[in-house]
């Protein structure tokens, strides 16, 4: 039985389901700093053990899995504690905020191959995209040359008054657009090669959150297929990720409701609903694969390489936007 401790009782909360749920593994520690979760939680869940000390998981003998759902600007120093304290790690986007502490998270974990780390990509589990994922495979696109991602954030409070705009650092590309980023990827297998990104904070200009709160980056493929992906946390629209792939067969577009795949050119040619589901209904739904390939000792949906060709591909986005150039993608 592998015993998980929680750090973070926001999203974090949903990955207790995902321990729970799998035959091998609990939850025997959770930890949050607000002293109003803690009382909330305490009577939510009396079984387990509550503290507001993030080192009495990481340093825990009894704790074999840690999940890191804290503030971005903790993500680095509870992940290096948690993998020297032989723990594996479960770590909420993003990986961490500077290219230097990915590096060094890198290198450790090469050093030490029996553990492993991932990250809640969770677009990956959204049913209708696993669908588009199997067409792609079965060669229903055909050549992919396009395609265009939006994070559509639609939650402006969270960063004009919650912890975010506090922060010293943050980013809308490692917050937001990064599920994108790694679903493209994913869906494609293609690797990014360039990219090119401008930003501006007009929406929240007033307002005392300091960073851009849109960006749009061009990427460029080692196929010299292309991409677009915006960030938009100011916008006036639901929460939404927008998906659009253009091939040289079909054309599949993102909606609410449902997918639209275009097969023609022809106006008077309707196109194919894809009535599957879009979202997961539980965030913390790779919890359970992440301790099964523990367990098994089999790779996870969202591997150490996945989450760091990801993140190599973020900050030099974010890198783009602050130089105005196009930057390659170093790969860590």
């Amino acid at each position: 039985m592998k015993n998980a401790g929680i750090i973070g009782l926001g999203v974090g909360e949903q990955h207790i389901i995902g321990y729970d749920s799998h035959p091998n593994s609990k939850v025997t520690m959770i930890c949050d700093f607000s002293e109003k979760k803690l009382e909330q939680y305490k009577k939510k869940y009396p079984e387990l053990k509550i503290t507001d000390n993030a080192d009495d998981i990481l340093e825990s003998p009894d704790i074999d899995i840690v999940s890191i759902a804290s503030y971005d600007n903790y993500h680095y120093d509870h992940i290096m504690k948690a993998l020297k304290n032989g723990k594996h790690v479960f770590v909420e986007k993003p990986l961490c905020l500077y290219e230097k502490d990915a590096i060094e998270i890198r290198k450790f974990l090469d050093n030490h191959q029996n553990l492993k780390l991932t990250s809640n990509l969770i677009m990956r589990k959204y049913p209708r995209f696993e669908y588009v994922k199997k067409m792609i495979e079965d060669d229903k696109f055909g050549d992919i040359f396009y395609i265009e991602g939006d994070y559509k954030y639609g939650r402006i409070h969270k960063i004009v008054d919650g912890w975010r705009g506090k922060l010293d650092f943050y980013s809308i590309i490692y917050g937001g657009a990064v599920h994108l980023v790694d679903l493209i990827i994913w869906l494609t297998g293609k690797n990014v090669k360039e990219v090119f990104t401008y930003g501006n904070k007009i929406i929240t200009k007033n307002s005392d959150f300091k960073y851009n709160d849109f960006s749009v980056s061009l990427l460029k493929f080692n196929d010299q297929s292309n991409a677009k992906i915006t960030s938009n946390f100011g916008c006036v629209f639901p929460h939404f990720h927008g998906l659009s792939i253009y091939g040289s067969k079909a054309t599949f577009i993102n909606d609410f409701e449902y997918g639209k795949l275009f097969k023609s050119r022809n106006q008077s040619e309707t196109f194919e609903k894809i009535n599957i589901q879009y979202k997961s209904n539980n965030k913390g739904e790779l919890v359970y694969d992440f301790v099964d390939s523990i367990v098994n000792n089999k790779k996870p949906i969202v591997s150490i390489d996945d989450v760091f060709n990801t993140t190599s591909v973020c900050f030099a986005m974010e890198k783009s936007m602050k130089t105005g150039k196009p930057e390659i993608v170093k790969n860590i």
